[in-house]
């Protein structure tokens, strides 16, 4: 999109799309891209909110210049210093040398740190909870540490009741024409915000609860976050999914995730499938983790109460690819889960063992029997799997 997009009187979007990255934080794939989302407000000051990723720099500047013409920005709130948000400051400094740089007390050193000094009198910095009347608009900072940096924080336009949300309620996906929920498929943007979420805020739980708790006696309109979808008519939605994430609030199903690197522990994991479906459980997804990305299995994992991993071992330890997901869960600690476990081996045993390491860190329910095949799995073997897959159905369907 090229030129800028009407928010609201006063209030524009000047965000830019990247669909030339395919990797995001060089972990998490992004078939659909990514948008920067970054605003201006014009009132008797121009404000812009958020800068963008440094190559889009031109992009951004053109929208701006869309809006304000030659007139200069006055300031940039810098609601949070990842480069993906802030490697353009720079640049738009260049572009208006007289910009001023409104941050907390935790946005200047990371500014430093990345970007080196900058001017005496060039930032101004706003503790929490404090405003600023910029002439026909009021706004409100208020920090929210760790959700997902420690400078993390929010602006709130009171007269337009817009929360400029930073990376809370953020999501993967570039722009597709519109930018706002109700212009887009709820499902496609649900499920790449629960993928952000899942990666990039899903370490952060706690935090985020009590960022929710904070925010939650304001008047809303509209959540304007820093990447992903707009929302002006889902809003009481999308706060209460974010509110569901956080608490580990999950649904009723089962995900089934197996290494294999010669078909014999896949049969492992169909078994246990079998079982699941034979006790009339119908909500099960199977994955092989070696050709699925770990934000995929993160997403589907935060919406599924159930969990069996199906690991062969490799090198006397857990597969690569099983060791792999599982840093990722136990880095980001999640609660509220049942877990069921299976393994292979040939002429080593380590990968059951080390799924039980893993088991024991993460401190879910556990669901038996825990099979160990040897070389490749025979009728009784099977039959082990499809009655773990029954175990987990049962207690799953206990579960209110």
């Amino acid at each position: 999109m090229d030129k800028a997009i009407k928010i609201t009187d006063g209030i524009h979007w000047i965000g830019v799309n990247d669909r030339e990255t395919d990797i995001f934080e060089a972990l998490w794939p992004l078939p659909q891209g990514v948008a920067y989302n970054a605003y201006v407000i014009e009132g008797d000051k121009t404000v812009v909110i958020d800068a963008v990723k440094g190559p889009w720099f031109s992009d951004y500047l053109a929208k701006i210049k869309s809006v304000i013409g030659e007139k200069p920005v006055d300031y940039l709130v810098i609601n949070h210093m990842e480069p993906d948000h802030s490697s353009a400051i720079t640049s738009l400094l260049l572009a208006y040398p007289n910009m001023k740089l409104i941050g907390n007390p935790k946005t200047f050193p990371l500014l430093k740190g990345f970007y080196g000094e900058f001017s005496e009198g060039s930032t101004v910095e706003f503790k929490d909870g404090a405003a600023f009347d910029i002439g026909g608009h009021v706004l409100t900072f208020a920090t929210v540490p760790m959700v997902h940096w420690p400078e993390s924080m929010v602006t709130y336009d009171a007269s337009a009741k817009i929360l400029f949300s930073s990376d809370a309620f953020g999501g993967f996906g570039a722009h597709e024409g519109g930018i706002f929920d109700d212009q887009k498929n709820s499902e496609r943007w649900e499920n790449e915000m629960l993928r952000y979420f899942a990666t990039i805020v899903g370490k952060y739980c706690s935090t985020t609860q009590a960022a929710l708790k904070k925010l939650g006696g304001i008047e809303l309109e509209m959540i304007c976050p820093a990447h992903g979808t707009l929302f002006r008519k889902d809003v009481k939605k999308v706060i209460s999914l974010y509110d569901r994430w956080s608490r580990y609030e999950n649904e009723r199903g089962a995900m089934v995730v197996y290494g294999s690197m010669y078909g014999n522990t896949k049969r492992m994991a169909e078994a246990v499938c079998r079982g699941l479906a034979e006790s009339g459980f119908s909500n099960t997804l199977l994955y092989d983790v070696s050709r699925t990305n770990a934000s995929y299995l993160l997403r589907d994992f935060w919406k599924m109460k159930g969990l069996v991993a199906v690991s062969c071992t490799y090198n006397g330890g857990l597969f690569p690819p099983m060791s792999d997901f599982f840093s990722k869960l136990a880095n980001r600690k999640p609660k509220n889960h049942v877990l069921g476990l299976a393994g292979s081996y040939s002429w080593s045993k380590g990968g059951l063992d080390a799924l039980r390491c893993y088991a024991n860190e993460l401190g879910w329910d556990r669901v038996e029997p825990e099979p160990e095949v040897f070389a490749s799995p025979k009728l009784d073997d099977l039959e082990s799997c499809a009655q773990l897959g029954r175990n987990m159905a049962k207690k799953l369907l206990e579960e209110d």
